[in-house]
């Protein structure tokens, strides 16, 4: 994964998380507000019905103003102009609390004006759920500016209003449970990019280093091969032989190497030329005869009558065909026959390399661009590589904007076709 698209997913995954937690947050706040708005609103309906009937019961009037008061969150005066008697104000209480669902455990005290005190009523448990030691204040505040008047209090309602808001709850947990796993998987990637860039500093560096040894290996081959002596020794000459040519595998499989890595890099440009199709593949397939007939195979060019043109990387483009035509030499059980054609499909120029080779299946197909993907390759045993020719085509085809297609037959060969569009 390239460092410009890592940036690309920190920066959003920022703006994601810092929108996630934001939109929570406020619809948290939002509704905690709206739940204790709520809950003010229906105390203060319970409180005023209970008022009402405590008058009725007396056969006095209520106060036209300041009946009702909030003194604290959770804490509430009732202005009554009358005797207040502390039992059926409690039946009142929990009778209209339970016909507004004010299912929450309350308090209550009443002022009594010969004692000049507030004297606690009782502790009414209306959710069934008070646990054993549960804290009762029973120290109620009491108020000069009223005469009489009864208090109530909530001492849960923090946790009433909680059980309110589960389902909210529950998808902020959601919410917040996927931003700490996106974090941890932000974290996985960047520690997997950091192994990834070492384990590319170390190929990089390794092959580099490969590259003087296979040239003085070169070198010094060559000139064993000159040797008079060597020239002249059957033994020597085949040994000598042996070396330069296992050297330029290696050499082979270095360059592949390097090639991968520099399409790896953030910074890789084609150096885009115009390069005329004929004598270009008529190039490489002259270069990939003597292999082919080393194998008893052969591979044919077929031109196009009226030579086209097009814009593309000269070094790139040759390895890519030198790739396909490799892969379909050593996939192929015995007598690799190929052919390599040149077509026009409307505004496309195609260029389609045919082979006899083991072929691959459709779920093969499906893998065959992918990087260091090997087939398996049944009774051909001879098959050495890295599985990156493959994927080095891929990325250079779509480095040039191009597209390419495999067709494929299981035993029968396989058509690779890649599609250039035409130079208007």
């Amino acid at each position: 994964m390239s460092n410009s698209i890592i940036r690309r997913i920190l920066i959003l995954g920022g703006l994601a998380i810092i929108g996630i937690v934001f939109i929570q947050s406020y619809l948290i706040i939002n509704t905690w507000n709206q739940k204790q708005n709520e809950f003010n609103q229906t105390v203060n309906i319970a409180l005023r019905k209970v008022a009402n009937s405590i008058a009725n019961y007396n056969g006095t009037k209520l106060p036209k103003s300041d009946l009702i008061q909030r003194r604290y969150s959770n804490y509430y005066s009732v202005n009554i102009n009358s005797v207040i008697d502390a039992n059926v104000l409690e039946d009142y209480l929990i009778q209209t609390f339970n016909d507004h669902s004010l299912n929450t455990n309350f308090e209550y005290g009443v002022y009594d004006c010969a004692t000049d005190e507030l004297l606690y009523g009782d502790y009414c448990v209306l959710d069934n759920d008070i646990e054993e030691g549960t804290i009762i204040d029973k120290h109620l505040p009491k108020f000069n500016d009223l005469i009489y008047y009864f208090v109530v209090k909530f001492p849960e309602r923090e946790s009433y209003l909680l059980s309110s808001m589960r389902q909210t709850i529950l998808f902020s947990i959601i919410a917040f449970l996927s931003v700490l796993f996106f974090i941890y998987a932000i974290w996985v990637i960047l520690r997997q990019k950091q192994l990834t860039d070492l384990q590319k500093d170390f190929i990089n560096n390794m092959t580099h280093e490969f590259k003087t040894p296979i040239s003085s290996i070169k070198i010094a081959s060559e000139v064993l091969k000159k040797h008079p002596n060597i020239s002249k020794d059957p033994r020597l000459k085949n040994y000598t032989n042996i070396i330069a040519t296992q050297n330029e595998r290696l050499n082979n499989q270095v360059e592949k190497v390097l090639n991968i890595a520099r399409l790896e890099v953030d910074n890789f440009k084609l150096k885009l030329e115009d390069i005329h199709l004929n004598a270009f593949l008529k190039n490489v397939v002259e270069d990939e005869k003597i292999l082919f007939e080393k194998l008893d195979g052969t591979i044919e060019f077929n031109p196009i009558q009226e030579d086209r043109i097009i814009k593309a990387d000269r070094l790139h483009l040759t390895n890519v065909i030198s790739n396909i035509l490799d892969n379909a030499r050593k996939y192929t059980a015995q007598n690799p026959l190929c052919s390599v054609h040149i077509l026009e499909d409307n505004n496309l120029i195609l260029i389609q390399i045919k082979d006899n080779g083991i072929g691959f299946t459709v779920e093969e197909q499906k893998k065959i661009f992918n990087k260091f993907y090997r087939v398996p390759t049944g009774n051909v045993h001879n098959v050495k590589g890295f599985g990156l020719g493959l994927f080095y085509v891929k990325n250079i085809v779509d480095s040039h904007d191009w597209a390419i297609e495999l067709s494929s037959v299981l035993n029968e060969g396989s058509i690779f076709t890649i599609k250039i569009p035409k130079i208007i």
